[in-house]
């Protein structure tokens, strides 16, 4: 039936029966039981409402820790693995708490997380895990 429908609404539009269309999409729709769609947003927007996200955590090695004055974690340098498909691979974040670079020394293999805050690469969360070897698969 829907094909049906398509292709006379179709015909309709060439001959410009503009009325006619919008009177039949009305009659289809009522025939039909069918509701007009919701917008994709509003469908996004209750799937994201219902379950919250799990972080995406992506693998790096600690290249360079920036201080300040006082002896305080500022900027981090993180070397990306090359699969992450960027054209360049060391990035610098901003540590918004310097605790979280805690027991982490350079060099080390680390996974993270950050966000793009009010112009920045913030580093949200990182943890010291295992060598990503070459040509294996990571977890």
């Amino acid at each position: 039936m829907g094909q049906a429908v398509t292709w006379l609404l179709a015909r309709w539009e060439q001959r410009g029966c503009r009325v006619a269309t919008a009177l039949a999409l009305a009659a289809v729709w009522g025939a039909a039981g069918a509701l007009p769609v919701a917008p994709a947003g509003a469908a996004s927007a209750a799937a994201e409402d219902a379950a919250p996200a799990a972080p995406v955590y992506t693998r790096a090695r600690l290249v360079s820790v920036e201080m300040d004055a006082s002896g305080n974690a500022t900027l981090v340098r993180l070397k990306l693995l090359p699969r992450a498909k960027l054209p360049f691979t060391i990035q610098t974040f901003r540590v918004v708490n310097p605790g979280l670079l805690h027991g982490i020394s350079q060099g080390a293999w680390v996974q993270f997380t950050a966000r793009h805050i009010d112009g920045e690469n913030m580093l949200t969360s990182i943890r010291v895990t295992a060598e990503c070897k070459r040509l294996e698969p990571c977890d």
